[in-house]
């Protein structure tokens, strides 16, 4: 027996970051891990965030980077964690999952002080892996490759050292020469024998190389020097022909570059203008853009400011100045990835994610710099002012919802809707917020139009199959047939072809380029010439329920007969069979044509005495009944809905669809059944009660698959997520009908009827649980409660070190007529256009935070709402 922890939603905190290629392909991707899940991301051609994958991995992930082995074409991730464990995955593209290709053991479980686990660090041109520990312990493996090709790992070689603590860890870039590894250290064995304290404050932290000698296989300390107590950061320097090599320090106040054989090159990072003097500057997160002959460092402070940190170097290899310049300002992150597209990966400490797209790379000459360059006084080096200022080069395109941290939370139906809402505070200082979850996929609502009655029906068809968008919207009226023109603008038509004095069953397109219309009395086929053949039923008999696909066409004639139609080879609809069933026939289905081939081969027929029959399309046994299955209730709707079959098995291989029938009864269940495709039976029924309305069910498309929407006293939508078929509640109203819906402007969204007007959304976030309304706060929300009978929430907030919102504008005008007016010092006139765009707002609280004020000034502030 397996006891797994499984949460409603999954962890939207993001631990750690690291990016690569690791599908083998020209686009990059980025793993992300929060908390016990890693996910692949990758940025969609719309420049969206999609989740490729998600791996619940029962273990606290600590650590996380990838390395490339030389001459090859994909990415390998290296995870540290909580197990006691170094292990290496390889994303395997076919069956969509995490390959463990190496899992090494080294320590015991947990995540203790002295067993590694908590930093990782690899060589840059990916011949070995040094895994930390944050005390004492460090061990190096080895990675290459054996005959076949494939990854190899060697046994671990220690480069242990007792009484030292480790702060951060890097490898060093120098060519194809022996492994070199970077680390902080710092020493405390004097401290620990002083119980005065003063060897504690007289400790002196370390810079540490670490060399891996590939033909001793052993690891040896190679230099150490003395650096800056406030060191907490290490960032690779290119090298071995692509820069100077060497690790740039992050310090408090300072960034410095530091190699063997070369003197310190020191720089101050710029401070804010409001920032006290007696606060430090830390860097808290870095990234490094790196291309042919080009590039640059990105290292975000504790206050979100980014600036771009730049070497000159000579032909020597020989640093000649280090500049740092302000860039933007970013919530703050713990992890930040460059991509070579273009984007930058914001991974927020607190609230949302970002992903940013660059606009230019920060080098307008007008912008506040530090340098190296700059002269140390005696009274240390003199600091360096920049004006925080709206985004220049970013740009926000999208946004990935966190609750990260939840401070408070509770469970309540205020709203007195079908199902409670849990009610959380999330967030720190001005980015706090309360948010409000509802179960369900949030929709976005592209447009509501009125209707001149009340719509019983609504399609939407393409002229040919090849067209990338659909041409008509048709709704059926109670008398009437109302056909929409898709262009620029949504227009009436009346040269469609379509016959508009009559209510509609169904409207299709039939094979490549003809338009099929059902209505009662008849089936109305529109060549593409524009020629029109009539159908018409016989005697008095109307036709009551219609199933088709592009090339096969079922009709329920009122009594209970079935006559069945099929395109031949000149386009023309011809009568193949009929059956006369026992009764009335309640919904009908035929499953969709599958690639290369002529005709499908099922007919789902659902019936009044509460029974779901199975018939053969084959001409060798034609209508023919295959399967039956009795039901609760009479069905409703019924849809045979073919999904790809997850391709998870060991052997890897392509593996065909499976065809389900899906059945909406009339007392609310939904039942889903799989249809074998050999033999027509059904088996592994399920089941699952969906609300007080018979379900209604339609196809559409979600990310180029097929997909379910079951509209019933609320709409659902049953879809393919990395894998697994997923049912969940949309949040949106009562739906009537719906179809799904292509344009220009919409690529894929759904057209629905509810009352009398018509409705086109399109459905965001695919494979959450929860969507959310948010509620900004002033500052960090500490405890709420619950008001019962007023149904009001009373929170409590706090900040330690926060000004009044009065203090805080006066500071904000002082900070900005200290610059001369506006950003970076531009005086009043130089540039009024900015002035004008920046008026509004130049410093909004949720961008920048808060100015920090003088120790022990701390706010609390009631909001009740």
């Amino acid at each position: 027996m397996y006891l797994y922890s499984l949460t409603l939603q999954s962890a939207t905190g993001i631990v750690c970051a690291t990016y690569g290629n690791f599908t083998g392909g020209k686009t990059q991707e980025i793993v992300v891990a929060r908390g016990k899940v890693l996910d692949l991301l990758r940025p969609d051609d719309n420049g969206k965030l999609q989740t490729m994958l998600s791996v619940e991995i029962f273990g606290a992930i600590r650590s996380l980077t990838q390395f490339r082995l030389t001459g090859s074409q994909k990415d390998y991730i290296v995870v540290g964690s909580d197990s006691g464990r170094i292990v290496i995955l390889e994303y395997n593209k076919e069956k969509n999952l995490f390959e463990k290709v190496h899992q090494e053991t080294f320590g015991k479980s947990g995540c203790r002080r002295i067993v590694p686990g908590q930093y990782l660090a690899v060589d840059p041109k990916g011949r070995a892996v040094m895994i930390s520990a944050c005390e004492k312990q460090k061990l190096v493996y080895v990675l290459n490759r054996d005959n076949a090709a494939r990854l190899t790992i060697s046994s671990p070689l220690e480069a242990h050292k007792s009484h030292t603590i480790v702060y951060s860890i890097t490898g060093v870039d120098c060519g194809f020469d022996n492994p070199i590894f970077a680390a902080i250290e710092l020493d405390y064995s004097e401290a620990d024998q002083d119980p005065t304290g003063q060897a504690a404050n007289e400790a002196q932290k370390h810079l540490t190389f670490y060399e891996l000698d590939l033909g001793l296989n052993h690891v040896v300390r190679k230099w150490t020097e003395p650096i800056d107590n406030g060191a907490n950061m290490l960032v690779t320097v290119p090298g071995g022909g692509d820069g100077p090599s060497g690790v740039l320090v992050c310090a408090e106040n300072f960034v410095i570059y530091k190699n063997q054989n070369h003197p310190d090159i020191r720089a101050v990072i710029p401070r804010r203008q409001d920032l006290p003097p007696n606060r430090g500057v830390l860097i808290v997160s870095a990234a490094t853009h790196k291309q042919k002959a080009l590039f640059f460092f990105l290292l975000q402070t504790e206050y979100g400011d980014i600036f771009k940190v730049t070497l000159d170097y000579d032909k020597d290899d020989q640093v000649t100045e280090l500049k740092v310049k302000y860039f933007d300002t970013i919530p703050v992150t713990s992890a930040m990835c460059v991509l070579k597209s273009g984007f930058l990966f914001a991974a927020s400490e607190f609230g949302n994610h970002s992903l940013y797209q660059f606009q230019s790379i920060g080098d307008d000459p007008e912008v506040e710099s530090s340098s190296s360059t700059l002269v140390e006084t005696e009274e240390g080096y003199q600091p360096v002012f920049f004006q925080p200022r709206k985004l220049k080069n970013l740009v926000q395109i999208d946004d990935i919802e966190s609750l990260m941290p939840i401070m408070d939370m509770k469970v309540a139906n205020i709203f007195e809707e079908e199902t409670p809402q849990i009610f959380s505070l999330c967030g720190r200082g001005p980015r706090s917020s309360l948010r409000i979850l509802r179960p369900g996929l949030a929709v976005t609502e592209m447009a509501v139009s009125p209707l001149p009655g009340v719509p019983s029906a609504v399609w939407t068809v393409k002229k040919h199959a090849n067209d990338e968008f659909d041409a008509y919207i048709v709704v059926s009226f109670v008398n009437a047939t109302l056909v929409l023109s898709i262009g620029e603008t949504v227009e009436e038509v009346s040269d469609s072809g379509f016959l508009d004095t009559t209510p509609s069953l169904a409207i299709s397109l039939l094979g490549d380029d003809s338009l099929m219309q059902v209505h009662p009395s008849g089936i109305r086929h529109i060549r593409s010439d524009g020629r029109i053949n009539e159908w018409k039923t016989p005697g008095k008999k109307t036709i009551v329920k219609v199933g088709y696909n592009r090339m096969q066409v079922v009709i329920a004639l009122s009594g209970g007969e079935l006559i069945y139609f099929e395109m031949d080879m000149s386009g023309q609809l011809m009568e193949i069979e009929k059956r006369d069933m026992t009764g009335d026939v309640a919904c009908l289905d035929i499953a969709p044509v599958p690639e290369g081939r002529q005709r499908s081969r099922f007919l789902a027929v659902g019936s009044y005495d509460s029974t779901i029959r199975i018939l053969s399309l084959d001409p060798d046994d034609c209508m023919q009944i295959l399967s039956v299955q009795a039901v609760s209730s009479p069905p409703e709707s019924l849809l045979l809905l073919e999904v790809q079959a997850s391709t998870g098995g060991e052997d890897g291989a392509d593996h065909p669809a499976s065809v389900f029938l899906n059945a909406g009864l009339q007392n609310g269940v939904l039942l889903r059944t799989e249809v074998d495709m050999v033999t027509g039976q059904l088996s592994d029924t399920r089941t699952r009660f969906l609300g007080l309305r018979a379900p209604k069910l339609f196809s559409a498309l979600v990310r180029g698959r097929r997909a379910m929407l079951c509209l019933s006293s609320r709409p659902w939508l049953g879809y393919i997520h990395q894998g697994h078929f997923l049912l969940t509640p949309l949040s949106y109203e009562t739906l009537e009908y719906a179809a799904s819906f292509s344009s220009d402007q919409c690529a894929e969204g759904v057209v629905a009827v509810a009352g009398d007007a018509l409705r086109v959304f399109t459905i965001e976030r695919l494979g959450e649980t929860f969507n959310q309304t948010v509620v900004p706060l002033r500052y960090t929300p500490r405890k709420f409660i619950l008001h019962p009978k007023q149904k009001t929430l009373i929170i409590l907030e706090s900040d330690e070190g926060a000004f009044s919102t009065e203090e805080r504008e006066a500071n904000k005008k002082e900070a900005v007529e200290a610059t001369g007016g506006h950003e970076n010092g531009k005086a009043d006139g130089e540039d009024e256009e900015m002035a004008d765009e920046e008026s509004e707002d130049p410093l909004p609280d949720e961008q920048y935070g808060y100015p920090k004020a003088e120790a022990n000034n701390f706010k609390v502030d009631f909001w009740s709402g």
